[in-house]
Protein backbone atom coordinates (compact mmCIF):
# COMPACT_ATOMS: atom_id res chain seq x y z
CA UNK A 1 0.00 0.00 0.00
CA UNK A 2 1.38 3.40 -1.02
CA UNK A 3 1.63 5.99 1.80
CA UNK A 4 0.09 8.67 -0.45
CA UNK A 5 -3.00 6.66 -1.42
CA UNK A 6 -4.35 5.21 1.82
CA UNK A 7 -8.18 5.24 1.83
CA UNK A 8 -10.34 6.99 4.40
CA UNK A 9 -11.28 5.02 7.54
CA UNK A 10 -8.03 3.06 7.35
CA UNK A 11 -6.27 2.79 10.70
CA UNK A 12 -2.59 3.39 11.34
CA UNK A 13 -2.09 2.20 14.88
CA UNK A 14 -4.82 3.86 16.98
CA UNK A 15 -5.30 6.65 14.43
CA UNK A 16 -8.20 6.51 11.96
CA UNK A 17 -7.67 8.40 8.72
CA UNK A 18 -10.33 10.95 7.82
CA UNK A 19 -8.95 12.65 4.72
CA UNK A 20 -5.79 13.52 2.84
CA UNK A 21 -4.45 17.01 3.58
CA UNK A 22 -1.47 17.13 1.20
CA UNK A 23 2.04 15.87 0.59
CA UNK A 24 5.56 16.98 -0.18
CA UNK A 25 8.88 15.42 -1.13
CA UNK A 26 9.20 13.34 2.03
CA UNK A 27 5.87 13.12 3.80
CA UNK A 28 2.11 12.94 3.34
CA UNK A 29 -0.32 14.51 5.82
CA UNK A 30 -3.69 13.04 6.77
CA UNK A 31 -6.35 14.37 9.07
CA UNK A 32 -6.96 11.67 11.69
CA UNK A 33 -8.88 11.01 14.87
CA UNK A 34 -8.29 8.90 17.98
CA UNK A 35 -11.02 7.29 20.06
CA UNK A 36 -11.14 8.98 23.44
CA UNK A 37 -9.08 12.02 22.43
CA UNK A 38 -10.47 15.37 21.37
CA UNK A 39 -9.30 15.99 17.83
CA UNK A 40 -8.84 16.03 14.97
CA UNK A 41 -5.09 15.62 14.57
CA UNK A 42 -2.59 15.73 11.72
CA UNK A 43 -0.68 12.52 10.96
CA UNK A 44 2.45 13.06 8.90
CA UNK A 45 3.54 9.78 7.33
CA UNK A 46 6.91 9.17 5.67
CA UNK A 47 6.85 8.50 1.94
CA UNK A 48 10.20 6.70 2.14
CA UNK A 49 10.65 3.68 4.41
CA UNK A 50 12.83 4.18 7.49
CA UNK A 51 13.20 7.90 6.76
CA UNK A 52 15.44 9.26 9.56
CA UNK A 53 14.13 12.81 9.07
CA UNK A 54 11.05 11.89 11.09
CA UNK A 55 13.04 10.95 14.17
CA UNK A 56 14.92 14.23 13.94
CA UNK A 57 11.74 16.26 13.41
CA UNK A 58 10.03 14.49 16.30
CA UNK A 59 12.93 15.19 18.64
CA UNK A 60 12.96 18.87 17.71
CA UNK A 61 9.19 19.20 18.21
CA UNK A 62 9.48 17.40 21.55
CA UNK A 63 11.74 20.21 22.73
CA UNK A 64 9.28 22.90 21.65
CA UNK A 65 6.22 24.07 23.56
CA UNK A 66 5.03 27.27 21.94
CA UNK A 67 1.68 28.65 20.74
CA UNK A 68 3.09 29.33 17.27
CA UNK A 69 4.56 25.83 16.79
CA UNK A 70 2.40 22.69 16.25
CA UNK A 71 2.23 20.52 19.37
CA UNK A 72 3.57 16.99 18.94
CA UNK A 73 1.02 14.41 20.11
CA UNK A 74 2.64 11.07 19.29
CA UNK A 75 5.24 9.22 17.23
CA UNK A 76 5.05 5.75 15.73
CA UNK A 77 5.75 3.40 12.86
CA UNK A 78 3.46 1.85 10.26
CA UNK A 79 4.33 -1.51 8.70
CA UNK A 80 2.08 -2.35 5.72
CA UNK A 81 2.15 -5.75 3.98
CA UNK A 82 5.61 -6.18 2.51
CA UNK A 83 7.59 -5.48 5.65
CA UNK A 84 8.72 -1.90 5.01
CA UNK A 85 8.52 0.43 8.00
CA UNK A 86 7.25 4.00 7.58
CA UNK A 87 7.67 6.36 10.55
CA UNK A 88 4.98 8.91 11.35
CA UNK A 89 4.33 11.89 13.59
CA UNK A 90 0.99 13.01 15.01
CA UNK A 91 0.51 16.70 15.76
CA UNK A 92 -2.30 19.05 16.63
CA UNK A 93 -4.52 19.88 13.67
CA UNK A 94 -4.03 23.47 12.54
CA UNK A 95 -6.96 24.85 10.56
CA UNK A 96 -5.85 27.72 8.38
CA UNK A 97 -4.46 28.92 5.07
CA UNK A 98 -0.90 29.72 4.10
CA UNK A 99 0.44 33.19 4.79
CA UNK A 100 0.53 34.12 1.10
CA UNK A 101 -3.00 32.82 0.52
CA UNK A 102 -4.23 34.80 3.50
CA UNK A 103 -2.63 37.99 2.18
CA UNK A 104 -4.10 37.43 -1.28
CA UNK A 105 -7.60 37.22 0.22
CA UNK A 106 -7.30 40.33 2.43
CA UNK A 107 -6.41 44.00 1.83
CA UNK A 108 -3.13 43.60 3.74
CA UNK A 109 -1.89 46.59 5.74
CA UNK A 110 1.61 47.13 7.08
CA UNK A 111 0.35 46.79 10.65
CA UNK A 112 -1.22 43.42 9.87
CA UNK A 113 2.00 42.26 8.22
CA UNK A 114 4.02 43.38 11.25
CA UNK A 115 1.78 41.41 13.60
CA UNK A 116 1.84 38.27 11.48
CA UNK A 117 5.60 38.34 11.02
CA UNK A 118 6.17 38.97 14.72
CA UNK A 119 4.42 35.70 15.53
CA UNK A 120 6.65 33.79 13.13
CA UNK A 121 9.68 35.47 14.69
CA UNK A 122 8.50 34.31 18.13
CA UNK A 123 8.27 30.74 16.83
CA UNK A 124 11.84 31.04 15.57
CA UNK A 125 12.94 32.51 18.88
CA UNK A 126 11.61 29.39 20.64
CA UNK A 127 13.29 27.12 18.08
CA UNK A 128 16.65 28.82 18.43
CA UNK A 129 16.36 28.75 22.23
CA UNK A 130 16.48 24.93 22.14
CA UNK A 131 19.52 25.07 19.81
CA UNK A 132 17.44 24.27 16.76
CA UNK A 133 17.00 25.81 13.32
CA UNK A 134 13.99 25.47 11.02
CA UNK A 135 15.88 25.74 7.69
CA UNK A 136 12.75 26.15 5.53
CA UNK A 137 10.98 29.31 6.70
CA UNK A 138 8.63 30.61 3.99
CA UNK A 139 5.05 31.72 3.57
CA UNK A 140 3.98 28.27 2.43
CA UNK A 141 5.07 26.87 5.80
CA UNK A 142 3.13 29.44 7.83
CA UNK A 143 -0.56 28.82 8.46
CA UNK A 144 -2.87 31.68 9.44
CA UNK A 145 -5.94 30.79 11.49
CA UNK A 146 -9.28 32.58 11.27
CA UNK A 147 -8.32 34.73 14.28
CA UNK A 148 -5.12 35.90 12.50
CA UNK A 149 -2.87 33.85 14.77
CA UNK A 150 -0.12 31.97 12.95
CA UNK A 151 1.66 28.65 13.30
CA UNK A 152 5.07 27.87 11.81
CA UNK A 153 4.70 24.44 10.20
CA UNK A 154 6.85 21.69 8.69
CA UNK A 155 9.95 21.16 10.80
CA UNK A 156 10.97 18.30 8.49
CA UNK A 157 14.05 20.21 7.34
CA UNK A 158 14.80 21.30 10.90
CA UNK A 159 18.00 20.53 12.74
CA UNK A 160 19.28 20.84 16.28
CA UNK A 161 22.71 20.77 17.84
CA UNK A 162 23.92 17.21 18.16
CA UNK A 163 21.47 15.77 15.63
CA UNK A 164 22.92 13.33 13.09
CA UNK A 165 23.82 14.79 9.71
CA UNK A 166 21.37 13.49 7.11
CA UNK A 167 22.24 15.64 4.07
CA UNK A 168 25.53 14.61 2.51
CA UNK A 169 25.43 16.69 -0.66
CA UNK A 170 24.76 20.18 -1.94
CA UNK A 171 22.56 22.17 -1.59
CA UNK A 172 21.52 22.34 2.07
CA UNK A 173 17.85 21.71 2.94
CA UNK A 174 15.42 24.52 2.22
CA UNK A 175 13.89 26.43 -0.67
CA UNK A 176 16.13 28.19 -3.19
CA UNK A 177 14.59 31.68 -3.01
CA UNK A 178 14.97 31.79 0.78
CA UNK A 179 18.58 30.68 1.11
CA UNK A 180 20.86 33.21 2.74
CA UNK A 181 23.77 34.90 0.97
CA UNK A 182 26.22 33.06 3.23
CA UNK A 183 24.64 29.74 2.22
CA UNK A 184 25.03 30.59 -1.47
CA UNK A 185 28.60 31.75 -0.84
CA UNK A 186 29.41 28.45 0.87
CA UNK A 187 27.99 26.54 -2.10
CA UNK A 188 30.11 28.60 -4.47
CA UNK A 189 33.32 28.23 -2.47
CA UNK A 190 32.81 24.48 -2.06
CA UNK A 191 31.30 23.86 -5.50
CA UNK A 192 33.97 21.27 -6.33
CA UNK A 193 33.13 19.18 -3.26
CA UNK A 194 29.62 17.71 -3.54
CA UNK A 195 29.92 16.29 -0.01
CA UNK A 196 30.56 19.66 1.67
CA UNK A 197 28.08 20.35 4.47
CA UNK A 198 26.68 23.80 5.23
CA UNK A 199 25.83 24.29 8.90
CA UNK A 200 22.72 26.49 9.02
CA UNK A 201 22.60 29.14 11.73
CA UNK A 202 19.76 31.14 13.33
CA UNK A 203 20.74 34.01 11.01
CA UNK A 204 19.69 31.84 8.05
CA UNK A 205 16.19 31.53 9.52
CA UNK A 206 16.03 35.29 10.09
CA UNK A 207 17.04 35.90 6.47
CA UNK A 208 14.33 33.49 5.29
CA UNK A 209 11.81 35.35 7.46
CA UNK A 210 12.93 38.57 5.79
CA UNK A 211 12.47 37.04 2.35
CA UNK A 212 9.03 35.82 3.44
CA UNK A 213 8.21 39.37 4.50
CA UNK A 214 9.55 40.71 1.19
CA UNK A 215 7.26 38.47 -0.83
CA UNK A 216 4.33 39.02 1.54
CA UNK A 217 4.56 42.79 1.05
CA UNK A 218 5.54 43.00 -2.63
CA UNK A 219 3.92 39.85 -4.03
CA UNK A 220 7.21 38.84 -5.64
CA UNK A 221 10.73 37.68 -4.98
CA UNK A 222 13.46 40.26 -5.60
CA UNK A 223 15.86 39.82 -8.51
CA UNK A 224 18.86 37.77 -7.47
CA UNK A 225 21.61 39.76 -5.75
CA UNK A 226 24.18 37.00 -6.38
CA UNK A 227 25.92 36.80 -9.72
CA UNK A 228 29.03 35.36 -11.33
CA UNK A 229 31.65 37.70 -12.75
CA UNK A 230 34.44 36.39 -14.95
CA UNK A 231 37.66 38.35 -15.17
CA UNK A 232 41.36 37.82 -15.87
CA UNK A 233 41.77 35.77 -12.68
CA UNK A 234 38.74 33.57 -13.29
CA UNK A 235 35.14 33.50 -12.14
CA UNK A 236 34.06 34.85 -8.78
CA UNK A 237 30.81 35.25 -6.91
CA UNK A 238 29.58 38.82 -6.43
CA UNK A 239 26.90 39.53 -3.82
CA UNK A 240 25.11 42.83 -3.22
CA UNK A 241 22.18 44.01 -1.12
CA UNK A 242 18.70 43.27 -2.47
CA UNK A 243 16.58 45.92 -4.14
CA UNK A 244 14.59 47.57 -1.31
CA UNK A 245 10.98 46.38 -1.09
CA UNK A 246 9.87 50.03 -1.24
CA UNK A 247 10.68 50.02 -4.94
CA UNK A 248 7.91 47.47 -5.49
CA UNK A 249 5.32 48.22 -2.81
CA UNK A 250 4.01 50.94 -0.48
CA UNK A 251 4.79 49.46 2.93
CA UNK A 252 5.14 51.80 5.90
CA UNK A 253 8.72 52.96 6.69
CA UNK A 254 8.96 50.84 9.84
CA UNK A 255 8.09 47.62 8.00
CA UNK A 256 10.40 48.36 5.08
CA UNK A 257 13.29 49.09 7.43
CA UNK A 258 12.81 45.80 9.25
CA UNK A 259 12.60 43.82 6.02
CA UNK A 260 15.84 45.40 4.81
CA UNK A 261 17.43 44.55 8.16
CA UNK A 262 16.37 40.89 8.00
CA UNK A 263 17.70 40.38 4.45
CA UNK A 264 20.96 42.20 5.10
CA UNK A 265 24.02 40.77 3.40
CA UNK A 266 25.78 40.84 6.79
CA UNK A 267 24.28 38.21 9.15
CA UNK A 268 25.32 40.20 12.22
CA UNK A 269 23.09 43.11 11.13
CA UNK A 270 19.92 41.03 10.92
CA UNK A 271 19.46 40.64 14.65
CA UNK A 272 18.35 37.55 16.53
CA UNK A 273 14.83 36.18 16.15
CA UNK A 274 14.01 37.57 19.60
CA UNK A 275 15.28 41.03 18.66
CA UNK A 276 13.38 40.95 15.38
CA UNK A 277 10.20 39.84 17.15
CA UNK A 278 10.43 42.71 19.63
CA UNK A 279 11.10 45.21 16.84
CA UNK A 280 8.14 43.95 14.80
CA UNK A 281 5.82 44.07 17.82
CA UNK A 282 7.01 47.55 18.73
CA UNK A 283 6.48 48.79 15.18
CA UNK A 284 3.00 47.25 15.10
CA UNK A 285 2.12 49.22 18.26
CA UNK A 286 3.74 52.54 17.46
CA UNK A 287 3.60 52.94 13.68
CA UNK A 288 1.48 55.85 12.53
CA UNK A 289 -1.55 56.04 10.26
CA UNK A 290 0.34 54.97 7.09
CA UNK A 291 0.61 51.49 8.64
CA UNK A 292 -3.17 51.11 8.35
CA UNK A 293 -3.31 51.88 4.62
CA UNK A 294 -3.57 48.75 2.42
CA UNK A 295 -0.27 47.91 0.76
CA UNK A 296 -0.18 48.33 -3.01
CA UNK A 297 2.47 46.89 -5.30
CA UNK A 298 3.60 47.38 -8.87
CA UNK A 299 6.65 47.45 -11.15
CA UNK A 300 9.92 48.88 -9.89
CA UNK A 301 10.04 52.65 -10.02
CA UNK A 302 13.78 53.17 -9.75
CA UNK A 303 15.58 50.43 -11.70
CA UNK A 304 15.60 49.75 -15.41
CA UNK A 305 14.20 46.38 -16.42
CA UNK A 306 17.42 45.09 -17.97
CA UNK A 307 19.23 45.54 -14.65
CA UNK A 308 16.57 43.90 -12.51
CA UNK A 309 15.55 40.89 -14.58
CA UNK A 310 18.55 38.67 -13.87
CA UNK A 311 20.95 40.71 -11.78
CA UNK A 312 23.11 42.17 -14.59
CA UNK A 313 24.88 39.02 -15.75
CA UNK A 314 27.22 40.97 -18.04
CA UNK A 315 29.65 43.12 -16.08
CA UNK A 316 32.88 45.04 -16.56
CA UNK A 317 33.16 44.14 -20.24
CA UNK A 318 33.54 40.46 -19.44
CA UNK A 319 31.03 38.13 -21.05
CA UNK A 320 30.32 35.05 -18.95
CA UNK A 321 31.34 31.81 -20.60
CA UNK A 322 31.77 28.13 -19.92
CA UNK A 323 31.28 27.01 -16.34
CA UNK A 324 30.83 30.58 -15.08
CA UNK A 325 27.94 31.09 -17.47
CA UNK A 326 26.35 27.83 -16.41
CA UNK A 327 26.65 28.77 -12.75
CA UNK A 328 25.22 32.21 -13.50
CA UNK A 329 22.14 30.60 -14.98
CA UNK A 330 21.87 28.31 -11.98
CA UNK A 331 21.93 31.32 -9.68
CA UNK A 332 19.38 33.13 -11.81
CA UNK A 333 16.99 30.19 -12.05
CA UNK A 334 17.37 28.84 -8.53
CA UNK A 335 18.73 25.47 -9.72
CA UNK A 336 22.00 24.31 -8.10
CA UNK A 337 23.21 20.77 -7.57
CA UNK A 338 19.68 19.52 -6.89
CA UNK A 339 16.23 20.98 -6.53
CA UNK A 340 14.46 19.56 -3.51
CA UNK A 341 11.11 17.98 -4.26
CA UNK A 342 12.12 17.27 -7.88
CA UNK A 343 14.71 14.48 -7.50
CA UNK A 344 15.17 13.99 -11.25
CA UNK A 345 16.51 17.52 -11.61
CA UNK A 346 19.98 16.72 -10.26
CA UNK A 347 22.55 18.94 -11.96
CA UNK A 348 25.75 17.87 -10.23
CA UNK A 349 27.78 18.79 -13.30
CA UNK A 350 27.26 20.09 -16.81
CA UNK A 351 28.55 19.36 -20.25
CA UNK A 352 30.39 22.44 -21.42
CA UNK A 353 28.45 22.79 -24.68
CA UNK A 354 25.00 22.29 -23.16
CA UNK A 355 25.67 24.59 -20.24
CA UNK A 356 27.10 27.31 -22.43
CA UNK A 357 24.15 27.10 -24.80
CA UNK A 358 21.68 27.45 -21.96
CA UNK A 359 23.63 30.34 -20.48
CA UNK A 360 23.97 32.14 -23.81
CA UNK A 361 20.23 31.85 -24.44
CA UNK A 362 19.47 33.29 -21.02
CA UNK A 363 22.06 36.03 -21.41
CA UNK A 364 20.88 37.03 -24.87
CA UNK A 365 17.32 37.33 -23.63
CA UNK A 366 18.53 39.81 -21.02
CA UNK A 367 20.74 41.79 -23.33
CA UNK A 368 18.08 42.04 -26.02
CA UNK A 369 15.33 42.98 -23.60
CA UNK A 370 13.53 39.78 -24.54
CA UNK A 371 12.93 38.22 -21.15
CA UNK A 372 9.53 36.54 -20.90
CA UNK A 373 6.75 38.80 -19.67
CA UNK A 374 5.37 38.23 -16.19
CA UNK A 375 1.81 38.17 -15.03
CA UNK A 376 0.65 41.38 -13.32
CA UNK A 377 1.52 41.27 -9.64
CA UNK A 378 3.59 38.11 -10.00
CA UNK A 379 7.12 37.05 -10.86
CA UNK A 380 6.62 33.72 -12.66
CA UNK A 381 8.30 33.45 -16.05
CA UNK A 382 6.23 32.46 -19.07
CA UNK A 383 6.83 28.91 -20.29
CA UNK A 384 9.22 28.95 -23.29
CA UNK A 385 7.89 27.63 -26.60
CA UNK A 386 10.74 25.12 -27.01
CA UNK A 387 13.17 23.28 -24.70
CA UNK A 388 16.38 24.89 -23.50
CA UNK A 389 19.69 23.52 -24.77
CA UNK A 390 20.65 20.67 -22.47
CA UNK A 391 17.09 20.14 -21.23
CA UNK A 392 15.69 16.60 -21.07
CA UNK A 393 13.33 15.63 -23.90
CA UNK A 394 10.49 13.07 -23.89
CA UNK A 395 9.96 10.38 -22.83
CA UNK A 396 9.98 12.07 -19.43
CA UNK A 397 10.08 10.36 -16.03
CA UNK A 398 6.80 9.67 -14.22
CA UNK A 399 7.48 12.52 -11.78
CA UNK A 400 8.01 15.00 -14.65
CA UNK A 401 5.68 16.86 -17.00
CA UNK A 402 6.08 17.07 -20.78
CA UNK A 403 5.58 20.69 -21.85
CA UNK A 404 6.39 22.17 -25.27
CA UNK A 405 8.75 19.34 -26.15
CA UNK A 406 10.74 19.36 -22.90
CA UNK A 407 10.66 17.68 -19.49
CA UNK A 408 9.77 19.87 -16.51
CA UNK A 409 9.60 19.32 -12.75
CA UNK A 410 6.77 20.89 -10.79
CA UNK A 411 7.63 22.60 -7.50
CA UNK A 412 5.31 20.85 -5.08
CA UNK A 413 5.36 23.57 -2.41
CA UNK A 414 5.06 26.64 -4.66
CA UNK A 415 1.91 28.00 -6.30
CA UNK A 416 1.48 30.98 -8.65
CA UNK A 417 2.52 33.73 -8.50
CA UNK A 418 5.78 31.86 -9.07
CA UNK A 419 9.17 33.19 -8.08
CA UNK A 420 11.57 35.04 -10.34
CA UNK A 421 13.40 31.75 -11.00
CA UNK A 422 10.57 29.41 -12.01
CA UNK A 423 8.14 29.14 -14.91
CA UNK A 424 4.36 29.27 -14.66
CA UNK A 425 2.22 26.72 -16.49
CA UNK A 426 -1.34 25.50 -15.96
CA UNK A 427 -1.59 26.89 -12.41
CA UNK A 428 1.76 25.42 -11.36
CA UNK A 429 5.41 26.50 -11.03
CA UNK A 430 8.06 24.51 -12.91
CA UNK A 431 11.82 24.25 -13.42
CA UNK A 432 13.49 22.59 -16.44
CA UNK A 433 14.86 19.07 -16.02
CA UNK A 434 18.46 19.04 -17.24
CA UNK A 435 20.14 16.05 -18.83
CA UNK A 436 22.90 14.45 -16.71
CA UNK A 437 26.39 14.59 -18.23
CA UNK A 438 27.38 11.77 -20.57
CA UNK A 439 30.03 9.42 -19.15
CA UNK A 440 33.53 9.90 -20.50
CA UNK A 441 34.41 7.62 -23.43
CA UNK A 442 38.14 7.63 -22.67
CA UNK A 443 40.30 7.64 -19.58
CA UNK A 444 41.52 11.02 -18.34
CA UNK A 445 45.00 11.99 -19.44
Amino acid sequence: MNPVSIPADFEIGPWRLLRLRGWGAYGVVYQVEHAGLEGPFALKLAIHAWDPRFEREGELLTRLRHPHVPRLQAQGQWTPPGGKVFPYLVMEWVEGVTLYEWAAAHPLTSRQALRLLAQVARALEATHAVQGVHRDVKGGNVLVRSDASVVLMDFGSGHYRGAPKLTHHMPPPGTAQYRSPESLRFQWEWRHDATAHYEAQPADDVYALGMTAYRLVTGRYPPSASRIEEGPEGARLIQTELIPPGEWATACPELEALIRQMVSLDPSRRGSAAEVARALERAARKAGRPADVPITSGPSRARNSKETRMGALRLGGWRLSGLAAALAVLLATGVWWTVEGVPSMAVQSFQEDAATGLADEALSSVEDGGAPAREPGGMGLDMPRKPFPGQSRPPCEKSEAEINGGCWGRLSDVAPPCGARSYEWNRGCYLPVLEPPRPATSAPR
